[in-house]
């Protein structure tokens, strides 16, 4: 039981850093913002785990539908989740889920990618619709600038979070 308040604490403190790390923005023309959101997010599944990473993205998710200024740009609402960048929002659920999930070194990488992949499909095919543009044109616009910076993001966050849990002694315990 313990643990378990731990954890969920640990949940409410990573969603507040998603917040913050969000808020660093740079806009651009497409509309969407680079931001360390991406990072946050992958940083929040690697160390806490499938479970407790989902939490902290579901939490911050739920405070900028409910208008608290968590997203890019310091907006929130639902028309942030509905707008251009709603799919990239939607796509850090299975993000965070791949990220936390304990394997080898190598798978741990793999999934970690294959969910920056699949939120990319999620923002490119979601920026399409409401954009009104072809599928191509939304991949060469709302994903492709930014997968390099994106990939960066999550293999580092990867790396910071295998020496934070070695430094606090995270391996191995139940999460």
């Amino acid at each position: 039981m313990k643990n378990t308040f731990k954890n969920q604490i640990l949940a409410a403190l990573f969603a507040a850093m998603i917040g913050v790390l969000t808020l660093i923005s740079i806009p651009t023309p497409s509309g969407i913002p680079l931001t360390f959101q991406t990072f946050a997010v992958a940083l929040s599944g690697s160390i806490l785990g499938r479970k407790y990473g989902l939490e902290a993205v579901m939490i911050w998710l739920s405070l900028g539908a409910l208008g608290l200024p968590v997203f890019s740009g310091m907006t929130g609402g639902l028309g942030q989740i509905i707008g251009v960048t709603g799919g990239f929002l939607i796509g850090f659920i299975p993000m965070v889920i791949l990220c936390g999930t304990e394997k080898s070194h190598v798978i741990n990488i793999c999934l970690s990618m294959a969910g920056l992949f699949i939120c990319h499909i999620f923002g490119s095919i979601w920026f399409s619709f409401v954009s009104e543009t072809k599928l191509t044109a939304a991949f060469l616009t709302a994903s492709i600038p930014y997968l390099p910076k994106d990939i960066l993001s999550v293999s580092a966050a990867y790396g910071i979070s295998a020496i934070i849990k070695k430094r606090l002694k995270l391996n191995g315990q139940p999460r």
